[in-house]
């Protein structure tokens, strides 16, 4: 492995040894073998001397704190490559290692369980110095745990035996108790066979964590010193810079800090723009749109979103308000990984929840195709979250990945619109927890994806109906009620079903007060969404050829039977002119047998199905 190292002076009183590493050498008397798992491949921090720790890869670690508790050698075993020093030393000195831990005076030849497996014995019942035997990715001994072949059971029966016939023996000028330790460095415990570790008294499972603030404090002074500014920056400067550092790397490992502080050496970031490194780790882009913005563009924002969507002034503002702190950055704490914002959009049908999403993301990226939205309905089953974050190992579609999960991070600046959220499984929403707490996901291939730079929106349908004591689905809010009616019941509804149908206030909790509650859309509205989609049809129906006008009378009559009922918004509105204008007219175009021309609609007449009359006199053939 990589010999690196890197290091500094901490406060004795801010650091302590990791537990995993208190447990193993409190145990190094009690139990012949170990086996340790979790986040084995990362680096550990390590007290190299009093004071001083540093990030250094596990086999060193151990090693270290192996020969400080007492151990004579520390030899390491590859399946791929054998017996060698955790240190790299020479063949020499290899051969002396292993002839005093009764390994023999040679390196055998060659590889794999067999070389291990004929001298785990001998190894064990050496009465030599005391010797630690780590045998690195032992996961790769085995194909299969639970059907083994014949020379990795018997490589696993003689380590058993092993553990169970192994006894200590005082060495040292303090005569403490040794065993010959043989430590098996595994991705999971389940990867070797159950019958050495389950239920073995003689072997000891100790899970090593990621690391934590603590750690990563500890460590992050000396990360740091490397990049641009370092020595200039005044000690609160530093300070401010290694705070960041630490909560912006939450859930990383000392290995992505690593790499974090070398990408900034490669791209000749000073110390102070350490957020901007570990925003470009996470998500794997230089460029920062949210700095990019147009801050003019959206200071007028307000005419923009006006253009696109009517009658709605309050959930404009306050989407506006959300926009206006994720671009500004007030109010990000924590670990920085939360999104950028977050918003429940309510309301009744229709009425611009959808177009208030399209019309965000054109506003902030310009283009609407970093809109990415999920239809809830379709995420109804328990296990259709695999469709967002991928299928575990071991299951269909687990290489292709997940839908959500592969989207952001294909595009990680997005605004995200997961619609009708109530209809999602409950299962479902647990994980928008960890989006809206953690702003990570972890993939189904085990990959952490970060939503720290998009804007997550969810809409809902909930309290405009309600189910009454017949069973009957009815309004619960009326288009004749004022507004503050109106958001008032459906505040409540949503509170009510998220606490007592789900059982999940939490996730309310992480929304706070940016539910936004759409209003109904009322005449003076309608009649300008109306007026609109009318006259957008007749412009565009003269690309076709056909240059259409339509008298006082017909478009009030036209109004009348498009605008009798509001319940459905403006997608009601839409669909009206298109049953009462485009259809009729459509077909009596085709019934004039015309390809082109000049023509005025004289009249509307509803029955069983709407016709219109086009003036003759008008017509040019």
């Amino acid at each position: 492995m990589e010999d690196a190292s890197l290091g500094g002076r901490v406060n004795s009183s801010s650091y302590s040894k990791p537990r995993w590493l208190r447990d193993l050498t409190r145990f190094l008397s009690l139990k012949s073998q170990f086996v340790l798992t979790g986040n084995i491949r990362d680096l550990q921090a390590s007290e190299v001397e009093a004071g001083s720790i540093a990030a250094v890869p596990l086999l060193h670690c151990l090693e270290r704190e192996l020969k400080g508790s007492g151990y004579e050698q520390v030899i390491s075993f590859l399946p791929f490559s054998g017996f060698s020093l955790p240190n790299g030393g020479t063949g020499d000195e290899l051969q002396a290692a292993m002839a005093k831990a009764g390994l023999g005076s040679e390196n055998p030849s060659g590889a794999g369980i067999e070389v291990l497996a004929a001298v785990i014995d001998g190894f064990v019942r050496s009465k030599e110095k005391p010797t630690a035997l780590i045998v690195d990715f032992a996961s790769r001994l085995v194909n299969r745990s639970d059907v083994l072949s014949p020379a990795e059971h018997m490589l696993f029966s003689r380590a058993q035996v092993a553990s169970h016939t192994a006894s200590t023996r005082p060495a040292g000028e303090a005569r403490k108790p040794f065993f010959n330790t043989v430590i098996w460095l595994a991705d999971r415990e389940a990867d070797l066979p159950d019958f050495l570790t389950v239920g073995n008294p003689r072997i000891r499972h100790i899970v090593i964590s990621p690391p934590d603030g603590m750690t990563r404090k500890a460590l992050a002074g000396t990360f740091l010193q490397s990049l641009l500014g370092a020595r200039e920056a005044s000690s609160n400067e530093l300070e401010i810079a290694v705070d960041m550092f630490v909560s912006l790397t939450d859930g990383l490992l000392l290995m992505d800090m690593s790499a974090i502080t070398q990408l900034s050496r490669n791209e000749g970031l000073r110390v102070s723009e350490i957020g901007d490194a570990v925003r470009r780790y996470k998500v794997g882009v230089t460029e920062d749109p949210w700095r990019r913005l147009d801050r003019k563009k959206i200071a007028g924002a307000d005419e923009f979103i006006a253009s696109r969507l009517k009658g709605q002034h309050h959930a404009v503002v306050h989407m506006l308000d959300i926009i206006k702190r994720a671009v500004t950055g007030v109010g990000r704490t924590g670990s920085g990984n939360r999104p950028r914002g977050v918003a429940f959009l309510a309301g009744p049908t229709g009425v611009g929840k959808t177009e208030l999403a399209k019309t965000v993301t054109s506003l902030l990226f310009g283009d609407e195709s970093a809109y990415i939205r999920f239809d809830m309905s379709e995420f109804s089953a328990e296990h259709a979250d695999q469709r967002l974050i991928g299928a575990p190992p071991g299951y269909v579609g687990y290489d292709v990945g997940g839908e959500l999960t592969n989207a952001i991070r294909e595009k990680p600046f997005s605004v995200v619109l997961f619609d009708e959220i109530e209809k999602a499984h409950p299962r479902i929403l647990d994980k928008f927890l960890q989006i809206l707490d953690d702003g990570v996901l972890t993939s189904g291939r085990g990959d952490r994806v970060y939503f720290s730079e998009a804007v997550i929106l969810f809409t809902s349908n909930l309290g405009i109906y309600k189910t009454d004591v017949a069973g009957q689905r009815v309004a619960s809010v009326q288009l004749d009620e004022p507004y503050e009616s109106v958001a008032t019941k459906v505040r409540d509804e949503i509170e009510r079903h998220f606490k007592l149908v789900l059982n999940r206030p939490e996730i309310l909790n992480r929304i706070g007060e940016n539910i936004i509650v759409f209003d109904f859309i009322r005449r003076p509205v309608a009649e300008q969404i109306f007026d609109r989609i009318v006259s957008v049809l007749l412009e565009n129906s003269k690309s076709l050829g056909y240059s259409l006008s339509i008298s006082e009378n017909a478009y009030s009559a036209l109004r009348e039977l498009c605008l009798h009922d509001l319940t459905n918004g403006g997608r009601g509105i839409r669909n009206m002119v298109e049953a009462h204008l485009a259809n009729p007219l459509s077909r009596a175009l085709f019934d004039a047998d015309v390809a082109g021309g000049s023509f005025e609609i004289t009249e509307i007449t509803h029955g069983a199905v709407t016709s219109v009359k086009l003036s003759e006199s008008s017509r040019l053939t």
